[in-house]
């Protein structure tokens, strides 16, 4: 089998919860590897910092629509993360921040998508996985 359809199966069997996952750890990597950059290599970090708060941004925008499912205080907290994520990044490309504090709240997301209720086993948790 192909690794593009082994990675269709993968997906397609996963839930929800473990799509997150898998999503953080993808750009929680990305964002480490970035850190090992020079800042001055704003070239070399800003995909990763741009992928980041698109994930973020969609996060946002998910929760602020009535219809979102999740509980109300949870979604005011995801779309305030979400306005941190921006100014913050904003702040690591204008060379004023670290880009640690994103990959601390990624991995923060990351443990609670891997500890609370309904998480099971997530593909991301194998070589190569973010340490949440």
């Amino acid at each position: 089998m192909s690794l593009q359809a082994y990675q269709r199966t993968a997906t397609s069997a996963e839930s929800p919860r473990e799509t997150e996952y898998r999503l953080f750890a993808q750009v929680t990597l990305a964002l480490m590897e970035a850190s090992k950059r020079d800042p001055m290599d704003i070239g070399g970090r800003i995909d990763a910092l741009d992928w980041n708060r698109r994930v973020w941004n969609f996060l946002g925008d998910d929760c602020s629509h009535p219809d979102n499912k999740l509980p109300p205080e949870l979604r005011a907290s995801i779309i305030s993360l979400s306005i941190w994520v921006g100014k913050h990044t904003s702040a690591v490309i204008r060379r004023q921040e670290d880009i640690e504090p994103l990959i601390d709240v990624n991995r923060m997301i990351m443990q609670g998508l891997s500890t609370g209720p309904g998480a099971g086993a997530h593909p991301g948790a194998g070589p190569g996985a973010v340490a949440a």
